[in-house]
């Protein structure tokens, strides 16, 4: 009879699929990827179709059925990476997860797995990840080993400066460069400058998502973003939403060129996208854990309405000016 462990987490929801109907072996495994809080892959996911979508906004680049492939690629890749980098978290944090109240259940740090169970999941993961990887191009696949370098670096981030946040965005965003470079065989200013607006993006939502842990990071020594700003924390974050709409416009301004429809449908998804984010500022309770974490989770819903703009003005240069 196996033992029986508390693996509920504070941060699933109630009636995820993991909980519901894995089986108990394999559920410590899938609870190491995080599949049973999608909302990271997402915020993986999204950035790399950003990437791809920024490059058929671009003239030199038509939406064809390698644009669809490369889009499916992005989505498999996004969950066995933001899988695989949640794994060597966890094998890296399983001390400081067991001392913090929404982390220590986590497979690792409850002991419901070992950390050589968790490393060879982990190189499942990138397995499969590189069977993916290696279907792009070359200077798709070259981005794709220099990711590796970020993943491994995030972790530690924490130990040595209050910008982990700023560590996750060079890692959660670098789906926007891979991404251009999968399509167009390029890198150009435009999908860098949406890379800095990527970070700057990461940096608002896991901000107030590290809000939830404050006073545990506190107590074991975990910095953050969140322990920095302290009560500026709401103004800080207007000032990155600002940012984030200078660079994305100056973007889309870049590539729309004279044409003015297509500026203001890439405008428009701007506008929008920093709406959903000015909504989180206004309503989220830095006090209350929950209200974080809904703010949080509502950067799926910006980030693809975003995506949807750049499918829009996609269509239009394919049917309306080619």
């Amino acid at each position: 009879m196996h033992k029986i462990f508390d693996d509920k987490l504070v941060d699933a929801n109630f009636n995820n699929w993991v909980d519901k109907y894995a089986h108990w072996r394999v559920r410590p495994y899938l609870k190491l990827s995080r599949f049973d809080r999608p909302i990271g892959a997402w915020l993986l996911i999204i950035p790399c179709w950003w990437g791809l979508l920024l490059s058929t906004n671009s003239h030199f680049v038509s939406f064809d059925q390698r644009t669809i492939y490369i889009a499916t690629a992005c989505y498999l890749g996004g969950i066995l990476m933001r899988g695989a980098g949640c794994t060597w978290n966890d094998i890296t944090d399983s001390e400081l997860d067991a001392k913090v109240t929404r982390t220590k259940n986590r497979p690792i740090a409850s002991g419901q797995l070992s950390k050589k169970q968790a490393f060879v999941w982990l190189i499942i993961q990138c397995l499969l990840a590189f069977g993916i990887l290696i279907t792009l191009n070359k200077l798709a696949i070259f981005l794709g080993f220099l990711s590796i370098l970020t993943v491994l670096a995030y972790p530690f981030a924490k130990r040595f400066t209050y910008w982990p946040q700023f560590f996750l965005g060079i890692s959660f965003n670098w789906g926007i460069l891979l991404a251009f470079a999968a399509s167009s065989n390029s890198l150009t200013i435009h999908a860098f400058s949406l890379y800095i607006s990527g970070i700057f993006w990461t940096i608002f939502y896991d901000t107030i998502y590290s809000l939830q842990d404050i006073e545990d990071d506190k107590n074991v020594g975990i910095k953050s973003t969140a322990i920095l700003f302290g009560s500026k924390t709401k103004i800080i974050l207007i000032s990155f939403l600002l940012l984030i709409i200078g660079i994305m416009s100056f973007v889309f301004f870049s590539i729309a060129g004279h044409d003015t429809v297509h500026f203001i449908i890439l405008e428009c998804g701007v506008l929008a996208f920093s709406i959903c984010l000015l909504i989180q500022l206004i309503t989220f309770d830095e006090n209350d854990p929950k209200s974080c974490l809904r703010a949080f989770k509502a950067n799926k819903q910006a980030g693809l309405i975003l995506a949807s703009f750049l499918a829009i003005g996609t269509i239009y240069i394919k049917f309306y000016v080619q």
